[in-house]
């Protein structure tokens, strides 16, 4: 890479993005016969309006170089296919991130990587970027990536960090073959450019597919950068499977009435509620629907890039107790898990009996399956910084956490990571703060099944990595008042006040905050939200809220996007 025509900021992305997915070792399970297709924003964003290099592939799992080689098509890709390496072709173009040992690269490389302080990728290596073209001769020329390019690999390195661990086995590949054999599968995430990458849009939509070639098209009206949509619904075989929802029956918004699919009324204009019939549909508009369909119409049209696959549990609201039975050793009635079922609900939020055992807040499951009171900045997770770590999605955090992704933590640990997530990513304020080392006052409002969770907020705590302190206000009707007044330090980096009341008759005597989050608020619920985001409003202070959508929508599960 010619450090005199990018920016050190910009390489220094590059090698961050290199080494988060050199840490999720894709090597274990892929091989160069799995392709993957690619797509990052539109085709109009990049030059000749098409995607640079829509297909990858990872090279190395049974030895040799590792290396994630990204090519112009998929056919490009199956004429270099080889069992362990790519075969050289002439005139195929190929871009290379590989991973080599410190002491095998050239002089030049090792002057930049020292010159810039460079994080290594895993022991002792460091990734090498280049794109190559075998002449006729059989000669390999390589070339220095463009800027361009470098964006496109950042993009699709922090994409395929997050979805590769999604990937399935097929269960009916081949028995004799020692490759693993994966299920059809497409996802399409969010990826956060850094500022010198983002041309003035702060994401940009990656799906990843694999084997390349799902249907997608773009929306002609959206943005650039803006998530792309599918051109055709999945098969049944290339669907995911949402344990949480099959075969349930529904509830009509207005009488309840249970009702299954083939006898569910929808509302004409947003698609986004169901009733029993016709009667109730005309009801519910006159009584309530008609002010909130315009949010629901909004919400539908985002229904995929709303959808969060990452992890589905099969949790029902009907049958909670029955889920938390088959976690773990059976987590029913024990720990922090007492608030996700009706059997506590006579106990007021906060009140909930605790001990001092982390195990026993985790509902005793095995210690592999819960995340200790230790910070991350450890060489096991190769976190050698002592900046916040900056999360992007749950597959990141388990695998830092070394957590196997059957652990059902992220269930609970979504209302933490997701005040982290708004704290170190969403806002500008409090990510300075916490850089520079110093304090962010936070208003959390409503807490009440949180006010139990305080375990899980620790590792708030964790994750800051040694830098910064966190204060947490908690606001809201439902503190006992008991409870009311009290502080508590949660981990070494984090401290959480209490106050019983209404926001907007508290905010006065509190701390002026630098952000306000209030998470599955309810909004259509509760009119007293009204005078707080009034005051918020009139305050200027930035504020981050996060709801649940109503049947038949999947509940969205706040967590890191």
């Amino acid at each position: 890479m010619n450090v005199e025509n990018i920016t050190s900021s910009f390489i220094k992305s590059i090698y961050k993005a290199a080494a988060s997915l050199y840490r999720t070792d894709p090597w274990k399970r892929l091989r160069p016969d799995h392709l993957f297709g690619l797509r990052v924003g539109k085709d109009s964003d990049w030059s000749g309006k098409k995607q640079p290099f829509p297909c990858i592939q990872f090279i190395g799992g049974d030895g040799g170089d590792l290396a994630l080689y990204m090519f112009r098509s998929e056919n490009d890709a199956r004429k270099m296919m080889g069992s362990r390496e790519t075969i050289r072709v002439p005139n195929v173009e190929v871009m290379r991130a590989t991973y080599e040992l410190e002491s095998l690269m050239f002089p030049s490389h090792k002057k930049m990587i020292k010159s810039l302080s460079l994080e290594s990728s895993g022991a002792d290596r460091f990734p090498v970027l280049d794109v190559c073209r075998c002449n006729s001769s059989g000669e390999l020329q390589c070339r220095n990536p463009t800027i361009e390019e470098l964006r496109f690999m950042y993009a699709v390195m922090k994409a395929v960090s997050l979805v590769h661990p999604l990937l399935q086995q097929d269960q009916d590949g081949p028995k004799w073959s020692k490759f693993v054999h994966f299920e059809p599968f497409i996802e399409t995430v969010d990826v956060q450019w850094v500022a010198e990458m983002s041309k003035g849009n702060d994401l940009v939509a990656v799906t990843v597919s694999h084997p390349p070639g799902q249907g997608y098209t773009e929306k002609v009206n959206s943005s650039a950068g803006s998530t792309p949509t599918k051109l055709s619904e999945l098969t049944k075989e290339e669907a995911f499977f949402d344990v949480g929802s099959a075969g349930s029956l529904r509830q009509c918004a207005r009488c309840e009435k249970e009702v299954s699919g083939e006898h569910v009324t929808y509302c004409d204009h947003c698609q986004g509620i169901i009733y029993c019939g016709p009667l109730c549909q005309k009801q519910h508009w006159k009584e309530s629907h008609k002010g909130n369909c315009g949010l629901y119409k909004a919400m539908m049209e985002r229904e995929d890039e709303l959808a969060i696959n990452v992890f589905t549990f099969p949790c029902s609201n009907e049958h909670p107790c029955k889920w938390l039975e088959t976690l773990g050793n059976g987590v029913h009635r024990k720990g922090m898990w007492r608030r996700r079922c009706p059997c506590y609900s006579h106990c007021p939020f906060g009140l909930l009996p605790t001990t001092d055992k982390l195990s026993d807040s985790w509902g005793g499951l095995d210690d592999d399956e819960y995340p200790h009171d230790s910070l991350l900045n450890h060489p096991r997770n190769g976190i050698l910084n002592s900046n916040p770590i900056l999360l992007s999605g749950w597959p990141e955090y388990y695998n830092l956490r070394s957590l196997p992704l059957s652990s059902p933590v992220a269930d609970i640990l979504s209302h933490p990571l997701t005040v982290y997530y708004i704290l170190t990513s969403l806002s500008i304020t409090s990510k300075n703060l916490l850089l520079k080392g110093k304090e962010v006052i936070l208003h959390y409002i409503g807490p009440e099944d949180e006010l139990d969770w305080m375990p899980a907020f620790a590792e708030i705590s964790h994750i800051l990595n040694g830098m910064g302190n966190v204060q947490i206000v908690m606001v809201g009707p439902g503190v006992p008042t008991n409870l009311s007044g009290s502080t508590s330090g949660i981990g070494s980096r984090v401290r959480v006040n209490i106050v019983r009341g209404v926001y907007q008759e508290e905010a006065p005597f509190l701390p002026p905050p630098h952000v306000v989050i209030g998470l599955n608020c309810g909004f259509e619920n509760y009119s007293s939200w009204i005078g707080g985001l009034e005051l918020i409003k009139s305050k200027g202070i930035p504020a981050f809220f996060t709801d649940q959508l109503p049947i038949p929508l999947r509940p969205i599960h706040f967590v890191l996007r």
